[in-house]
């Protein structure tokens, strides 16, 4: 940047700020750590499914969707550990650590999270499914809701990394779900990749998470081709957030590898990685008449455009596919622009998202100035109230500030960036209850919270938000807080 644009970036971003404001951010920040917290080895919470028969009482390691006891009385039953929301939770608790926010407990639970992890890869289904009386223990209303015995003996091997989610205790899922999903894996690649470049880690745990980092890389490599759910987990197919994150994974993971002179696996992983988004590429959606483009969160098997194909997901993946303190680098490195925050086609998607929520949306009417849109997922979604969500208008608002700390591009200055993230933040900030707690939705007509309460993608996503925000202010040397 020219030294003029530099120092109007510099001042806008430093300076005043609404105090209260200021004093929100901060406030909400440490709820979300200290909420976030409560789901990571949940020991004290049993979860009781009587219509599956089962008891369930979560072990160390085990990170939970949401600490409510939901039993879709109306709220959903999250008591799972999710691969792709346990990832996403431990990468951010990475961030609190590295902040200070979080101190040597960081890395126990790091630690109970990696040994749980690998626990898992032990799981056979067939033995469970080979139980006498399985079927018995169900009552009768739930018979419908349980996964037969050959579904459930599938579940061994890679296929247990794929299951979408596992009980808190180490067990298998036995209710019918959208199987299998590929995300969860490169997710967790990626953020232990980050936590082993934390230089933290004593040789025990170090040992346990690269035979973890290895074992995801692994199945990344061999599975990425093939088909799976969405991020949601409502349509088989191929789908750019589970391959953008793939991507990264095996790019980082080729990074690592070769600091451990296994050159032949890390040259592999960079092939598979530019193959991947070679890929990407074709997602492109050309815009007609004005209408900029987007790229499509979805390929499916018939290759028809899905009502989905405009989705956040894809937002989400350029966040997810690189670390906050990352980004500002890639100005100085050789990282490639596309499929990044960087890519103008990815911001083009961001924009077509705002318009499509900015219209759908009731809240979105005659808002406040200085707030933008409340994002939820895509077109005519009907989950719960089909409103949005916080963890997608908090990626859109770390998107932002992504932007902002790449300097901005496409013709906006960082600063205009930066200010855009905040009116996402302010958004979020209208829709917060004064007690900080963040749940899945918020209605798109009345802005109040439903869906699952005290969801843990929610707060991790405003942590690895607040850490995009200071990230791209200290990278116009702001000593902003917040």
């Amino acid at each position: 940047m020219t030294k003029s644009v530099t120092k109007s970036v510099t001042d806008r971003v430093t300076s005043p700020q609404d105090p209260a404001f200021e004093s929100w951010l901060e406030g909400q920040l440490r709820h979300s750590a200290s909420a976030m917290l409560a789901a990571i080895s949940p020991v004290a919470i049993v979860k009781h499914r009587p219509g599956f028969g089962q008891t369930v009482r979560p072990v160390a390691g085990a990170i939970v969707a949401s600490t409510v006891l939901g039993d879709w009385d109306p709220d959903p039953d999250y008591f799972f550990h999710w691969f792709r929301d346990s990832a996403v939770v431990i990468d951010a608790l990475r961030l609190l650590h590295l902040e200070r926010r979080v101190g040597i407990e960081a890395l126990q639970h790091l630690r109970d999270f990696t040994r749980f992890s690998l626990a898992l890869n032990q799981l056979d289904g067939r033995i469970d499914a080979a139980v006498p009386g399985r079927r018995a223990r169900v009552a009768p209303d739930f018979l419908q809701f349980l996964r037969d015995e050959s579904d459930l003996a599938s579940g061994h091997g890679d296929a247990v990394v794929a299951e979408t989610r596992v009980n808190p205790d180490g067990t298998l899922d036995v209710s019918r779900w959208a199987r299998p999903q590929h995300d969860g894996p490169p997710l967790r690649a990626l953020a232990l990749l980050r936590w082993a470049a934390v230089g933290q880690l004593d040789a025990p745990l170090l040992a346990d998470v690269s035979a973890l980092i290895r074992f995801d890389l692994d199945f990344t490599l061999r599975h990425w081709r093939e088909p799976s759910y969405d991020i949601w987990e409502e349509e088989s197919g191929h789908h750019y957030y589970t391959l953008r994150v793939s991507a990264a994974a095996l790019a980082e993971g080729a990074a690592w590898l070769q600091g451990l002179g296994d050159t032949a696996q890390a040259q592999r992983c960079r092939e598979e990685s530019q193959a991947v988004l070679s890929l990407l590429d074709d997602y492109w959606v050309d815009g007609r008449d004005a209408t900029p483009g987007y790229y499509r969160s979805r390929v499916l098997a018939d290759d028809r455009l899905s009502p989905k194909a405009l989705d956040i997901a894809v937002i989400l993946s350029a966040i997810h596919s690189l670390a906050p303190e990352a980004t500002h680098g890639m100005l100085d490195s050789c990282m490639p622009a596309a499929h990044s925050v960087a890519d103008p086609r990815m911001q083009a998607t961001l924009a077509r998202l705002d318009a499509l929520f900015d219209a759908a949306y009731p809240i979105n009417h005659g808002r406040t100035k200085g707030r933008g849109p409340a994002m939820g997922r895509y077109a005519g979604d009907v989950y719960y109230s089909g409103g949005a969500y916080y963890f997608s208008t908090l990626g859109a608002a770390e998107f932002c500030f992504r932007a902002a700390a790449l300097g901005g591009a496409r013709g906006r200055d960082p600063g205009h960036w930066f200010e855009r993230g905040d009116a996402y933040l302010a958004t979020v900030r209208a829709y917060t209850p004064a007690s900080g707690d963040l749940s899945e939705q918020f209605d798109q007509r009345s802005g109040a919270q439903t869906s699952a309460k005290h969801l843990a993608w929610s707060y991790a996503a405003f942590v690895s938000c607040a850490s995009a925000r200071r990230i791209a202010a200290a990278a116009f040397g702001s000593q902003h807080q917040g």
